[in-house]
């Protein structure tokens, strides 16, 4: 099993940029695809990101490409997001989890951090 932990979030302005992290204990970080995940109120969940294993393929949702970037360190045992040009429909609690399959199908990923939240005023 391993245990994940969003921080990062916070309160922003349109425009601005926030950077989020992953840290993960537990089972060897490196085994998982990694991914990032969105859920805004009254809304269902929403794909963001994801990366591989070795960092080398990442994926992105329609409406965060080109202004976020997945990133990892597996030395670290740490994922990031990087997000530029924020929006306030990125408004979301932001949740990052473990996969063994690369791609976008949340069913497909396992082990879930609590979230963290990203609130971008107009």
């Amino acid at each position: 099993q391993v245990q994940l932990a969003e921080s990062g979030g916070g309160l922003v302005q349109a425009g601005d940029s926030l950077k989020l992290s992953c840290a993960a204990s537990g089972r060897t970080f490196r085994s998982y695809v990694m991914g990032w995940f969105r859920q805004a109120p009254g809304k269902e969940r929403e794909f963001v990101a994801a990366i591989s294993r070795d960092g080398d393929r990442t994926y992105y949702g329609n409406s965060v490409k080109d202004r976020f970037t997945v990133s990892r360190d597996n030395s670290k045992n740490t994922m990031w997001l990087q997000m530029n040009s924020l929006k306030p429909e990125d408004t979301a609690i932001y949740y990052c989890a473990t996969s063994w399959f690369e791609g976008s199908d949340e069913r497909r990923y396992e082990f879930w951090g609590q979230g963290t939240q990203v609130t971008v005023s107009s």
